[in-house]
Formats: C-alpha cells, structure tokens, sequence
C-alpha cells in the first residue's frame, strides 16, 4: 500500500500539479486508511472494506471530510487501475456521502403577520417597500423574479403576476389579498413620485430599476424591526411554501407556483410541514410530554 500511495502522490505532485496543502491532505489521508488496513490485517483490498472503513469514520467526522477521505481513495484506485496495478477497481462503485439535508429557515404565521403588519406605507418608498415584502411573501417570488416584474406583467384585475423564472421559464403567480392590496396601492400612489420612464414595477429613487441587492437591504432591515437579524428574501419564499403546504395546498400545484423543474425541489417542505406536525402533537397531545414509565 505504501509504494502505491507515495506513486499516487507523486502523480498528483509533479503531473498534476496539486497544490502542497492538498498533497498534505491527501497523505494524511491514505496514511490514515494503511492504518486502518494493518489494524484489520486486510492486504487485497474489496469495496465491503472501503464501505467498512467508511461507516468508521461517520460517527467521529464531519461528512465533509469523511468525503474527502473517500474521494482520495476514489482517486487512488482509478490511478492504480490505469497504471495496470491493479485488475479491479474496488471503490468503483462507492457513493460519496452527502451531507445532511439542511432545512430551509421558515417563519411562523404569527411572525410574518407581524413583519408585515409593522410595514408602514406613509411614503412612496415605505408603500414600495411595503409592496415588496407583500409580494415576497404572498407570490413566493426569488429576488431576481421580483426585481424582473415589468408592469405589463401584473394582471392585477384577473388576480396575476406573469413571472420571468430561471431558464427563461415563464410562469403564472397568483396574487391576491393583503398582497395584491399593497402593490396596487405602490402602484397607483407610490411609483408615480418615481417614474421616469422604466417599465419596471419596483424603481429606485432615481427612477431605475431596483437591484437585488437593495430588495436584500429592504428585507433585512424589515427583519431587524422584528428581531430577526439577517432576514433573507428567500425565508419569505420558504415561509409562504410552507405555509401553503400546511394549508392543504397540493404540492405539484406548490412545485408549479414556485417555479420547481422537479418536484423533488419541492419536497423539502414537506420535511418542514413534518417537524410542524410534531411540534403540534407535541404541544396538543396529553401524553406526549411523558418521558418515563410509571
């Protein structure tokens, strides 16, 4: 193992010229996993000990670097299997770990109700940025999306937004309520103190079209009046597919909404709705709070 490892290295050193800190790296790394194979007595190497000497390292790493460590055996394998060292690649077949999934940050009902309803609309900016958070929300749009809507593209009357998607996928938001109150109320007594001409819905003082960049500022100083430091744009996206979800919305017709090419995308939410399913059993059930037999 020691003279095919340093011929690895060496590869990695002088023709592919890998950077030092990743030599290092992956030294450590294949002396870690020779330590394994003498410590297992193992001298012809399978895939059920590579699996084997992955399921060690998951309790104690991060799987990040489990990944990596299996990526530099990946690597050396292929290396060996074309040199002619070896006649079988044994980690072929390996899967990298992924990582754990990572829910998306959701606000309560309660808290949304209370970011928007602290929203003041007494100027033309506070009624655009009103118009905004509403829209975030009550469309579940990305920033690009919100920043993308030219007025032709509200249908105000028939209750929609023509949306400009990823990919150049168009697609039709519905908008309604407290929504479609506040962008109608931009519209007609806010954007006018800015219009210089831009079809765009959201402008700048200066009569542009509004970046994302002050949409981030907009949520994030919106957030702070709540105590939600560094709100995102994108909570607002994940709160309303949430709270769709667990208002009995159909999740294909969430997908279509969203903008999701794979219903897959989608599914995170119903991970989220699950934990909310819990926390209301949690709280409403009259045993569940009981941690030990009588």
């Amino acid at each position: 193992m020691q003279g095919y490892a340093r011929n690895y290295i060496d590869y990695l050193r002088i023709e592919r010229g890998v950077a030092s800190n990743t030599i290092d790296a992956y030294t450590r790394d294949l002396e870690h996993f020779e330590k394994f194979l003498d410590d297992k007595n193992i001298t012809q190497v399978t895939r059920d000990d590579i699996v084997k000497y992955e399921n060690e390292l998951v309790p104690y790493m991060k799987t990040s670097s489990v990944k990596r460590k299996v990526s530099t055996l990946k690597g050396l394998y292929k290396f060996l299997l074309r040199e002619g060292d070896i006649d079988k690649n044994p980690a072929s077949s390996i899967t990298l770990p992924k990582p754990p999934e990572k829910l998306p940050d959701v606000l309560t009902i309660e808290e949304v109700n209370k970011l928007l309803d602290m929203m003041p609309d007494s100027t033309p900016s506070a009624k655009r940025d009103r118009a905004i958070m509403e829209v975030l929300y009550g469309c579940g749009l990305r920033v690009s999306e919100l920043c993308g809507l030219n007025l032709n593209d509200c249908v105000l009357e028939e209750g929609f937004l023509l949306v400009h998607g990823k990919g150049g996928k168009d697609r039709i938001s519905p908008i309604s309520g407290s929504a479609i109150l506040a962008l109608k109320e931009y519209l007609e007594a806010g954007r006018t103190n800015f219009d210089k001409g831009d079809p765009a819905v959201f402008l700048n003082v200066h009569g542009g079209r509004l970046s994302r960049q002050s949409v981030h500022k907009i949520v994030s100083d919106a957030g702070t009046a709540i105590r939600k430091e560094g709100l995102h744009p994108h909570t607002l996206r994940h709160s309303y597919a949430t709270h769709m979800l667990e208002g009995g919305a159909d999740l294909r017709v969430i997908q279509d909404i969203l903008g999701h090419a794979d219903i897959s995308t989608t599914q995170i939410y119903t991970h989220v709705s699950r934990s909310h399913i819990q926390e209301e059993y949690a709280m409403a059930h009259p045993r569940a709070k009981i941690t030990k037999a009588n």
